[in-house]
């Protein structure tokens, strides 16, 4: 007869072992969850919806059209065949939309320095990353706000690094830290390919500082030739002030990009009920005839450059006028976009993951969570803002890094679905559980085999009994989130070689450490 120490002895070793096969690093091909996983189970728009909605967009570029192109824009545009009228505005022929949307890249790759890190984008694969441009950052020590820094992207980068659900880099955070303008662009740059080798997303400040900021790229990249074989980071260009405006400089910038070998993200973020329409469809509408000019645009100049199309469209409070990032109408806004994208075969981004929450605390997690799983189920390729966001945009989290990284494996293992198979369906366990065996499943082969290729599992989040979380000395959410912050922090290094490091601050004034 076995005593109750024996067996509470047995259950706890049987309970140890588990733990340590979870953590046991797996295969690639045998993960879970992975970056590019298909969604598209989600579809807010039927068919005729979206057929209405790329009608509507048509008319509107071709009766409202676009303003304010800069002057090498219109002539690249208007010799592809838009129009433009008296008014200054140009409008766009639906035969020529229709003519650049079948020259326009499809299935693009936007590469990582390191190969691990290509992200292939076509069909309804999805990948998570960050993105905005944050003024503050959270300093959960003494709950208040600060001015963001060099030193804090830098550091944003680094953890991304380290967070297997976060699949990109775009700059979360401006450098406020630094007053020259084109100091802070190329110190954005630079932070972000010192702290990782996943594929970066940057702006531009002034067109002019594309050529010394391409210098810098062509510097990592080990010269001109290796990075256009393989560009690793991506322009995030709002070349629209919406409603239906042409950003000049940003156009600019743009057309310096794309010569330069640069993918570009072509973002249109107008805010429903203040720059866009306040009905949600009309919001897409407008989104969608923007990108569709930047289509035009892009294509004119160098048919085929890979862009993505960058619908983002948010959503106001109607109460108030202030943004609400983290609404469930967002999360509707976001997945109606990913749907027109996949219309048009089109790579393409959009946001979520936004909180309007100052802290990481509830609240943020449901914002979090809905938005990012509705934009995962929808197949959007390219999910920016996803973590770390807060104060609807003005706040930046390193905490939330962490905390978002666990959110997004949990949406990420909702994208993937429920595998129905022959083997998965087969009753065979069932009767030998039932018919022979102990009447539970905890120790089958079945179980055992499908721990870490099934299920996923939080890396800070608790799922301690009560009674083990008393004797764990009741740890909490953002102790653990904090720990693991500055563990990362602790060992990672810079991603650039130190020869190179040394050469590069010695030519630039570079801010951070």
């Amino acid at each position: 007869m076995i005593d109750a120490s024996q067996s509470q002895s047995r259950r706890s070793g049987g309970r140890a072992a588990r733990r340590a096969l979870r953590a046991a690093p797996l295969a690639e091909d045998i993960r879970p969850i992975r970056a590019g996983m298909s969604g598209g189970q989600y579809r807010p728009l039927t068919e005729a919806g979206m057929q209405r909605i790329h009608q509507a967009a048509l008319e509107a570029l071709e009766v409202i059209g676009l303003s304010q192109a800069p002057a090498s824009g219109v002539e690249a545009m208007t010799r592809a065949g838009a129009i433009q009228g008296d008014d200054g505005r140009l409008r766009f022929p639906r035969a020529l939309v229709e003519d650049m949307l079948a020259k326009a890249a499809r299935d693009i790759t936007l590469h990582g320095r390191d190969p691990r890190h290509d992200l292939h984008l076509g069909g309804t694969r999805v990948h998570f990353g960050t993105a905005g441009a944050a003024v503050h950052l959270v300093d959960l020590a003494t709950g208040t706000y600060r001015d963001t820094t060099a030193q804090d992207l830098y550091d944003a980068a680094r953890i991304v690094h380290h967070l297997d659900n976060v699949h990109f880099l775009q700059r979360p955070m401006v450098c406020r830290d630094i007053l020259d303008n084109l100091e802070m662009d190329l110190n954005t740059l630079y932070a972000c390919c010192s702290g990782t080798t996943k594929h970066v997303g940057t702006s531009f400040s002034d067109p002019s500082h594309v050529a010394p900021g391409i210098e810098l790229i062509h510097q990592i990249a080990g010269g001109e030739a290796a990075w256009r074989a393989r560009p690793f980071i991506s322009n995030s260009n709002c070349f629209v002030v919406p409603p239906m405006k042409f950003a000049e400089e940003s156009c600019m910038a743009m057309e310096h990009c794309i010569r330069a070998g640069m993918p570009v993200l072509l973002l249109s973020a107008g805010q429903a009920g203040a720059t866009a329409p306040a009905p949600i469809a009309t919001a897409i509408v407008q989104a969608v005839a923007e990108c569709l000019a930047g289509v035009v645009y892009v294509n004119s100049i160098a048919p085929g450059h890979p862009a993505i199309f960058g619908t983002w469209p948010f959503v106001s409070d109607l109460r108030t006028g202030a943004m609400s990032g983290g609404s469930a109408e967002q999360a509707l806004l976001t997945a109606g976009c990913a749907q027109m994208h996949h219309f048009y075969g089109l790579p393409g981004g959009a946001a979520a993951g936004i909180s309007d929450s100052k802290l990481p605390d509830m609240q943020a997690g449901w914002e979090q969570g809905i938005t990012n799983v509705l934009a995962g189920l929808s197949g959007l390729n390219m999910v920016y803002e996803a973590v770390g966001m807060h104060a609807s945009l003005l706040g930046f989290c390193m905490e939330s890094l962490i905390l978002g990284d666990d959110i997004l494996g949990q949406v990420l293992r909702c994208v993937r679905g429920i595998d129905v198979t022959e083997d998965s369906t087969s009753i065979e366990v069932m009767k030998s559980v039932c018919l022979e065996g102990p009447g539970h499943y905890l120790g089958t082969d079945q179980t055992l085999a499908l721990m870490q290729t099934e299920y996923v599992y939080p890396v800070v989040g608790n799922r301690m009994s009560p009674k083990e979380w008393d004797e764990a000395n009741r740890p909490m959410l953002l102790d653990r989130a904090i720990a693991r912050k500055n563990d990362i922090l602790a060992r990672a290094g810079s991603q650039i070689a130190p020869d190179l490091d040394r050469a590069i601050r010695a030519s630039l004034n570079i801010h951070f450490k």
